[in-house]
């Protein structure tokens, strides 16, 4: 086969991959129908991806975070797309903002324990890196139905209004808008946030409804004397504005933001910025279509980089991770990437790409503590089955060596960024700074896989286990079955290890276009430059 051949085979895999991503978020930003958004614009409100539009400016980029939460989770409740509500990161008024809006045409905007678990995320970000928060709110409150897996637990629903507290005695800025329905605990929320406005006839604030108000009490109250927009403004004192409809609520939310004082900056290093090294076609065509095969990863990073231009770190060592300085929209980061090709090492000895050894370990450790040194953001690209295994690289300790660059990662202060454009499996996740490493943003392309290992190891790993169990019992199955057998618990574990399985339960934050990773990284390292760097403490790490 032909290179150019090839290459248009890896540029055609990875383009049907990302129209198909397209497909499904176009479905997913429908919300809960044609029918419903026609039902809200009925009653004079903007759907919560039309507030967000007209609340942030223009022209500026835009990155939106967990747009496949919920995707094929809940089907037997009618699912819910988007996991009921839009976060994005993006500009009003020039400042960089997180805006959180509930989707009341998916279940009245109710909570299922996806659409608190992607709240959190949300608060999470805005913490870390100290950026003003918007709640634009139009919800039901919690879907009963799922009410146990999302009120009572650290995680769940009432974690939003500690989040809260905290933020808000932090000094990061939380603007509420009432936009609609805010029921029960949900009515702690706005409240709790540092200025609350509220839309006159849609919305309303309240403890317990009427409904409830009268099983409760006995006592008949309508909707706008119980918790309406006069009655917060002029009686309770509860909100702080009052408006007359959605434009001129989220005209007040740009003019409040307008006059916020700027926050300390961490002072990452920021240059003019350059065109990457390579165009996204060329991109596109070095990713093979086949994932499990060797390639260039020097050729896709300078394909993302400032000018195509890198300096490796301790280039002729440890030759399965790349380490390197570069520029990506200018600012300055420390790259650590799983090389995919088959390399020697100085004794003359085959290393198999995508596979972290002692050596490689040992130099990213080392990298990584230059980084938080140096005060320089790190970003990890995975594309990773995992550490060596075998009885020479265990004599040679590579638990030990791993141990290092894990310890490295969890104590970085550095923010750090992680992309998975491929595998990402095991401890090779782990040490690659997967969600469990706390990562300021963490994205795949439509080619990552992301599971304790590979779909074929596991399923004969499995597979063997189950034909043991049978043959302990004297039902050894014959081949026809053990292959019927195997065959199923491949398929079911491969369906786990899509981006779409782990983008549904946000341990990613966005399957991307590959050709959007420059701006999801630069808008990211933006937010964190808003919140100064701690003192590193590597912990024990003998290098």
């Amino acid at each position: 086969m032909s290179n150019t051949l090839e290459q248009e085979m890896n540029k055609d895999a990875l383009q049907l991959a990302v129209s198909k991503t397209n497909r499904l978020l176009e479905k997913i930003h429908q919300g809960g129908g044609a029918k419903r958004i026609e039902k809200l614009h009925s009653e004079g409100k903007m759907t919560a991806r039309e507030r967000i539009d007209y609340l942030l400016d223009p022209n500026r980029p835009v990155i939106e975070i967990g747009a496949f939460a919920g995707y094929e989770m809940y089907e037997e409740h009618g699912g819910c797309p988007a996991g009921g509500v839009v976060v994005v990161i993006g500009y009003i008024r020039g400042r960089q903002c997180v805006v959180v809006a509930n989707d009341a045409t998916v279940k009245a905007g109710a909570w299922f324990p996806i659409t608190g678990k992607k709240n959190l995320r949300a608060q999470e970000i805005a913490m870390e890196n100290r950026l003003p928060i918007v709640y634009l709110v139009d919800s039901a409150g919690v879907y009963l139905p799922m009410q146990d897996e999302i009120f009572p637990d650290k995680e769940h629903f009432g974690r939003i209004f500690r989040n809260n507290a905290r933020m808000s005695s932090s000094g990061i800025p939380q603007i509420a808008a009432i936009m609609g329905s805010c029921v029960a605990g949900g009515a702690y929320l706005p409240i709790m946030s540092d200025e609350a406005l509220i839309v006159e006839k849609t919305g309303s604030v309240f403890l317990a409804g009427p409904y409830l108000v009268k099983a409760a009490i006995g006592e008949s109250a309508d909707k706008e004397s119980l918790g309406g927009a006069s009655m917060h403004s002029e009686i309770s004192g509860v909100t702080d504005y009052k408006m007359p409809d959605d434009a001129t609520c989220l005209d007040t939310i740009k003019d409040l933001i307008d006059k916020y004082g700027r926050m300390e900056s961490a002072g990452f290093d920021r240059s003019q910025p350059k065109e990457p090294g390579g165009s996204a076609e060329e991109l596109f065509s070095l990713y093979p279509e086949n994932g499990a095969k060797p390639y260039n990863t020097l050729d896709v990073l300078r394909c993302l980089v400032d000018g195509g231009e890198l300096t490796q770190y301790k280039a002729h060592y440890g030759k399965t991770m790349i380490c390197a300085y570069a520029r990506i929209d200018g600012w300055a980061v420390g790259i650590v990437a799983n090389n995919r090709q088959v390399v020697k090492n100085a004794k003359g000895e085959i290393q198999f790409g995508g596979v972290i050894y002692s050596d490689s370990a040992d130099k990213a450790t080392r990298f990584i503590l230059n980084c938080n040194q140096k005060k320089i953001p790190l970003v990890f690209l995975h594309d990773v089955t995992g550490f060596m295994v075998g009885t020479r690289s265990e004599q040679g300790g590579i638990i030990k060596d791993g141990a290092k660059m894990v310890n490295a990662v969890a104590n970085s202060t550095v923010p750090k960024f992680s992309v998975v454009i491929g595998n990402s499996y095991g401890a090779g996740n782990y040490a690659m700074c997967g969600k469990a490493y706390d990562p300021r943003l963490i994205v795949a392309w439509p080619t990552a896989k992301i599971a304790v290992m590979g779909g074929d190891q596991a399923a004969k790993v499995l597979t063997q286990i189950q034909v043991q169990a049978l043959k302990d019992k004297g039902h050894a199955p014959d081949p026809v079955q053990e292959k019927a057998l195997y065959e199923e618990t491949k398929a079911k574990y491969d369906a786990q290890t899509t981006p779409y399985y782990a983008a549904a339960r946000l341990w990613v934050d966005a399957i991307i276009d590959p050709r959007d990773t420059r701006r999801w990284i630069s808008m990211g390292i933006e937010a964190a430059n808003n919140a100064p760097v701690e003192k590193f403490n590597p912990g024990v790490i003998q290098v």
